[in-house]
């Protein structure tokens, strides 16, 4: 069974660098993965492409001939994708049934929010067999204003009763938030969208008084539903990246099984306890194939742990201390460097890895 995640998201909001980093972690781990790129207008791609729709249709094309704008244009694309559907479907089906695929969007809002296309697009998915999330980035700046904090929400809102799937919405460029500003309230208030009437005074002082009522409507709203709350996301930073990639495994319930080839001891990217992989199944048999008697219950109802796993720690690491933080992370970053020259330079003539290691163990 073919899992995925469709990003979505509004224009800078990182979504090509999102799946270009989940594509080099992916690849550290050894865990299956593909990039879609269903954005006609993206002629930059930074990550390895499996699927490209510029080879179906670009939006240069559907501009020229049907002399449409920019935002028409993209709708038109994402109607002659849905009209194509086959020809996306036979791409995907050369990935093989045990893919794990990144569908990147494009950044036009209304396409995750209010148009159809994509909407029936991912229904299609679905019915042949795709489980999915949906992974909806936001800049992570907008938490400091109130105004745009409270459009973020609205915006994740829409997308969340749209879209239909199961949806982890992300505050992506976590570590850049300090450039903006200083926040009203710890990171938690705006990650668990916690009582929102604590930001009456922020709004009443950057919107005149006739937009209380309309504000404080807004408000009402969106804990009505109760749905919207955030993850944390810098890219660069490999503990986030795990803690998102774990949250999303268990909205969509993929459950990573490494080849039974791999020991118990082989290191993070095959690391299982004993037992999880019936041994008596060939390493070259399909995920699916393979049973995982451990992982089910522990992923599915086990809290998640481990570094970032806590936006207390999230707000530590980024705002409260992020120079001690960063100090600490470069002299790591020496020593891992110093233990890495000390192998190569143990390796040489009468020396071998394993006997260099041993002797920095013993060091």
């Amino acid at each position: 069974m073919p899992f995925g995640e469709v990003v979505c998201g509004s224009p800078g909001s990182g979504k090509s660098t999102y799946c270009y980093g989940k594509h080099q972690l992916f690849t550290a781990l050894n865990r299956p993965i593909s990039i879609v790129n269903l954005d006609p207008a993206n002629d930059n791609i930074p990550y390895p492409c499996a699927v490209d729709i510029s080879s179906l249709i670009t939006l240069r094309d559907a501009m020229d001939t049907y002399g449409l704008g920019p935002n028409g244009g993209m709708l038109y694309c994402m109607e002659y994708l849905e009209a194509n559907f086959d020809w996306l479907e036979e791409k995907l089906k050369e990935l093989g049934a045990d893919a794990y695929i990144l569908f990147d969007l494009p950044g036009q809002v209304e396409l995750s929010t209010n148009h159809e296309s994509v909407k029936r697009i991912v229904a299609k998915l679905v019915k042949i067999g795709f489980r999915l999330a949906a992974v909806h980035l936001c800049d992570a700046h907008y938490v400091t204003d109130a105004s745009k904090y409270l459009s973020v929400l609205l915006l994740s809102l829409r997308a969340m009763l749209h879209l239909e799937l199961p949806h982890i919405n992300v505050l992506s460029k976590v570590d850049l938030i300090t450039q903006y500003g200083d926040l009203d309230f710890n990171l938690d208030f705006y990650t668990e969208v916690q009582d929102l009437s604590y930001l009456e005074n922020a709004l009443s002082t950057s919107a005149p008084p006739r937009f209380t009522a309309l504000n404080m409507a807004m408000i009402s709203l969106i804990e009505d539903y109760s749905l919207v709350g955030f993850e944390t996301l810098a890219v660069e930073d490999k503990n986030s990246m795990l803690h998102l990639t774990r949250a999303i495994d268990r909205a969509t319930g993929y459950i990573f099984v490494p080849p039974p080839s791999l020991p118990p001891d082989a290191g993070a990217a095959g690391a299982r306890p004993p037992g999880t992989v019936d041994p008596g199944v060939p390493a070259s048999a399909a995920s699916s194939q393979r049973p995982n008697d451990y992982a089910l219950f522990s992923s599915a109802m086990s809290t998640m742990q481990g570094p970032r796993s806590d936006v207390r720690d999230v707000q530590e690491r980024w705002i409260d201390a992020r120079e001690v933080w960063d100090a600490h992370e470069r002299k790591e970053w020496r020593k891992e460097g110093e233990l890495v020259r000390e192998l190569v330079k143990g390796v040489g003539p009468g020396s071998s890895p394993s006997t260099s290691k041993m002797n920095m163990d013993q060091s």
